[in-house]
């Protein structure tokens, strides 16, 4: 006896696939419509507008974009921003990477000094920020105790140098963030990691056939192969460097004010909030953020189209 079976036509049956599809994604496409869709084209109406809360919207076209151009705290906060970015995105490449080629190394307990290196990146945010804040204290910091232990009169080498006010100073103000930064080289060391243990061995052995020695080898087989991973890093580096928020309230909020010392630490995202949040010029604040997002596609479209020809893709 044959087993009956009902024959769903095929126009049908797409039909309900394409039905239960959309029923089962419809939380996520009302969220994403809800709170990502809405809120930016809200905002990039609010940029258009002078708004603070309890008056009404109030509609200035351009204006908030001409303000812009003659706010020398606007300026500034770009400045500050391009610093950190110039000084921490190729540092932090650099290190990361330097840091997986060595755990990359036959050595014992390999495992472990892997787990060591990535766990610093997985605290984040605010403790970070305070941990920092007191190891580059100038009067009771860590580190300004060893370097007058290295260096100072009690040490071995009588110099008697003192180390500088790291974040309370306008000059070494962007360079504490920066070394601040490089607690979260974990991930990206993961990330190239991964991409080094991909590069075939052939290439190597050939390279060594041809009397490659160990940088000719690194800069021949090894950076072309993780050029993607590289490039990947360096945009998202980029990406991050200029949304740096969190660490910059934190520290600064100890000294005088926002972006202390003398808007040494006025950050971009810092002012936007600042803008935003406690001068309540949500019209501003607005044009702000779409300043930032044209300046951060621009930078990524530019990083992509001089990259085409120094990128390899195995498949390309």
């Amino acid at each position: 006896m044959g087993v009956l079976t009902r024959v769903i036509p095929q126009g049908k049956q797409a039909r309900r696939e394409a039905l239960a599809f959309y029923v089962f994604i419809s939380p996520w496409i009302i969220g994403f419509i809800v709170f990502t869709i809405g809120p930016v084209l809200a905002s990039l109406f609010l940029s258009f507008t002078r708004y603070n809360p309890g008056n009404p919207v109030e509609w200035v076209g351009l204006m908030q974009y001409q303000i812009l151009t003659k706010d020398r705290v606007f300026w500034k906060s770009l400045q500050v921003t391009a610093y950190y970015t110039v000084l921490s995105v190729p540092l932090g490449i650099i290190a990361s990477l330097g840091l997986a080629v060595l755990l990359n190394q036959d050595v014992p307990f390999l495992s472990g000094f892997r787990t060591i290196y990535y766990l610093p990146s997985i605290i984040s945010g605010v403790p970070v920020a305070l941990l920092w804040s007191w190891i580059l204290n100038p009067r009771f910091g860590i580190l300004n105790y060893v370097i007058s232990f290295l260096v100072g009169p009690s040490g071995l080498i009588p110099l008697g140098i003192q180390g500088p006010n790291w974040f309370l100073s306008e000059q070494w103000a962007i360079p504490s963030y920066v070394l601040m930064g490089l607690w979260g080289l974990g991930e990206p060391m993961i990330i190239y990691l991964a991409s080094l243990q991909g590069v075939p061995t052939a290439l190597y052995d050939a390279a060594i056939i041809d009397g490659a020695n160990a940088w000719q080898k690194f800069r021949h087989v090894t950076l072309p192969m993780i050029s993607p991973a590289m490039l990947f890093m360096f945009i998202m580096g980029m990406i991050g460097s200029f949304q740096i928020f969190t660490a910059a309230y934190v520290i600064s909020q100890q000294g005088q004010s926002l972006g202390s010392p003398n808007y040494a630490s006025m950050f971009y995202v810092l002012y936007l909030f600042s803008q935003a949040f406690r001068r309540y010029r949500f019209g501003y604040a607005a044009a702000l953020a779409w300043i930032l997002f044209w300046i951060i596609l621009a930078l990524t479209i530019l990083s992509l189209r001089v990259s085409e020809e120094r990128v390899y893709y195995a498949g390309g």
